[in-house]
């Protein structure tokens, strides 16, 4: 038999990553499915959802041509789950201190600031992987680029988020813009963002400098796999 017709009988090494992949995506859309249930705002989670929904699509569409690693998809799953969260609320009414009374300390709503943070955070490791992989960058280009677009699409949602509430206007255009009435709130929101993703390429360098260099070049999702052999061999 030739060397490339793999044994019907022998484990198939991908599967392990698909079923995270199918799983993540069956949490997200549960709850999709109960954010869904009394919005507070019916218009502005259609509004809410529709670019994390395309963001799913694309994923989805790309998972075989790009598989990510289950790193980004984790990171990824997990802003899009805070997002559904706003969106069923609006980000400026979640009851946070309702839940936790120990964080009622200002006025103000910050659940729209955390997310914009952990946007940062969360989605500059999946943007590196693809500066990694596809473009092949590497030492000071490897770190600055992800922290570079993760600034701009900040800018660029605020610029979305400015253009909807002009044209909606009403309630629904403040309910999405959620200012709560800081005339600084963009420029906030976007050195947040800014915040977390340099925060997350600090830890990356961190790891890369106790480790070793962790090769993403491959178009296999092997981030964590390369990760725990690094680790393997520097114990």
């Amino acid at each position: 038999m030739p060397d490339s017709v793999r044994d019907a009988s022998a484990p198939d090494p991908a599967r392990p990553f698909r079923r995270w992949l199918h799983g993540c995506i069956a949490l997200f859309a549960v709850e999709v499915a109960l954010s869904a249930i009394h919005p507070w705002y019916p218009s502005d989670w259609w509004l809410e959802n529709g670019l994390a929904w395309a963001l799913v699509l694309v994923l989805f569409v790309t998972r075989n041509r790009f598989p990510f690693s289950r790193v980004s998809y984790t990171l990824i799953f997990v802003f899009l789950a805070l997002h559904e969260l706003g969106a069923h609320y609006t980000y400026a009414e979640v009851p946070y201190k309702e839940w936790f009374p120990f964080l009622d300390v200002t006025e103000r709503n910050h659940y729209d600031r955390l997310v914009h943070f952990l946007f940062g955070f969360l989605c500059a490791y999946p943007i590196r992987e693809v500066f990694v992989r596809l473009v092949h960058v590497r030492g000071f280009w490897s770190y600055y680029l992800p922290l570079d677009l993760t600034m701009s699409f900040s800018m660029l949602y605020e610029l979305v988020e400015w253009g909807a509430a002009v044209f909606f206007g009403g309630d629904l255009g403040m309910a999405y813009l959620g200012t709560q009435g800081d005339v600084w709130d963009a420029h906030k929101d976007m050195a947040l963002a800014s915040l977390g993703a340099l925060l997350a390429m600090l830890v990356i360098l961190f790891v890369q400098r106790r480790f070793g260099p962790i090769p993403l070049a491959s178009r296999e999702p092997l981030g964590e796999a390369a990760l725990k052999r690094a680790a393997e061999r520097s114990s």
